[in-house]
């Protein structure tokens, strides 16, 4: 393959990605107004193929956000309101005995569908939440010894209330890691907080919502993010910011490798919203506090000098030296 042909194939790839994501941003910015970043953030994750965890107090809009994105994809969707009686099976799917055919037929649960919206995760029991684990890193269920494959795209949003709220259950690290970024919807600012009465007071504006695109157009936006460059220069920056966060006294428990390769898949996501058929340093930063800080577990000093896992990571980037851009 030519040089040249090789370039017009990455220019039609960007611009795929651009027109997606330009369709995106406007659908849902009609029913999350006033959250522009936030918006940006969950079509990343979605381009990047993540998991989405939306943390914050209730009220502010996570399920909406949430719903909003499902709405705006002509593809399958399955809400799961996590509760405390919850079991796994009524997330994974459960093997039920046929009666004629004499044998047993496997009914598969929620979890299957393009867009699966878990609301309120951390209400459920640990036993019901890890369930979504093999989901998740693995896109399958495994059910009775046979394992069943989770159509394409597939992405769990997630909402939770803070640990401090009653009636909640800390999320374990190793679901926490599952999930590529975590984001806080915070509270409007007035003069948005006035527009939502405006337009959500009579009829919300998720009804009329209309889909902008296709699962087999997000398939190819997916796939298209994949070869967005990254370069060795780009790739150590990564890994040394990751290994800082292990160093950090801090921290008590440091940045996985799965955090790793994450933050790359959404730094190439986050390039390619911005134009770029390359990665920089900027992606990098814009990116880390919202991929790395749900993952880490801040040390005893920490806590008692009530900083958070935020502040930690910002702080790591300051001091991560910036490789020279290069592609």
């Amino acid at each position: 393959m030519t040089t040249e042909t090789t370039g017009r194939g990455t220019d039609t790839a960007l611009e795929l990605i651009h027109d997606v994501a330009a369709r995106l941003v406007a659908a849902m910015s009609r029913v999350i107004e006033g959250k522009d970043e936030v918006v940006r953030t969950t079509v990343t994750v979605l381009f990047a193929g993540g998991h989405l965890l939306i943390e914050d107090v209730p009220g502010v809009g996570k399920t909406m956000l949430a719903k909003t994105l499902a709405r705006s994809i002509d593809a399958t969707v399955r809400r799961i309101q996590f509760t405390p009686d919850l079991l796994p099976s009524d997330v994974t799917g459960v093997s039920v005995f046929n009666q004629d055919a004499r044998t047993f037929e496997f009914r598969p649960g929620a979890i299957f569908a393009n867009v699966v919206v878990g609301d309120e995760i951390n209400r459920a029991s640990p036993k019901t939440q890890s369930a979504l684990l093999e989901s998740m890193e693995e896109r399958q269920v495994t059910a009775d010894g046979t394992t069943y494959r989770l159509q394409e795209p597939f992405i769990v949003m997630a909402t939770q209330n803070p640990i401090e709220m009653e009636g909640t259950y800390p999320l374990p690290e190793a679901q926490r890691d599952r999930f590529m970024a975590r984001i806080s919807m915070g509270y409007p600012s007035p003069r948005a907080e006035l527009d939502l009465l405006e337009t959500h007071g009579a009829r919300s504006p998720l009804e009329s919502l209309s889909p902008v695109t296709d699962a087999a157009t997000i398939v190819s936006v997916v796939e298209a993010v994949t070869q967005v460059h990254a370069s060795p220069a780009i790739r150590q920056y990564i890994v040394d910011l990751v290994g800082r966060s292990r160093a950090s006294t801090a921290l008590r428990l440091g940045a996985s490798p799965r955090a790793a390769l994450h933050l790359l898949r959404a730094a190439r996501a986050h390039a390619a919203l911005e134009g770029r058929d390359h990665v920089i340093p900027d992606d990098v930063q814009a990116l880390a506090v919202a991929v790395l800080s749900h993952r880490l577990m801040p040390s005893s000093e920490t806590q008692l000098a009530r900083r958070t896992t935020s502040e930690v990571v910002t702080e790591l980037v300051r001091q991560t030296p910036v490789p020279p851009a290069a592609r």
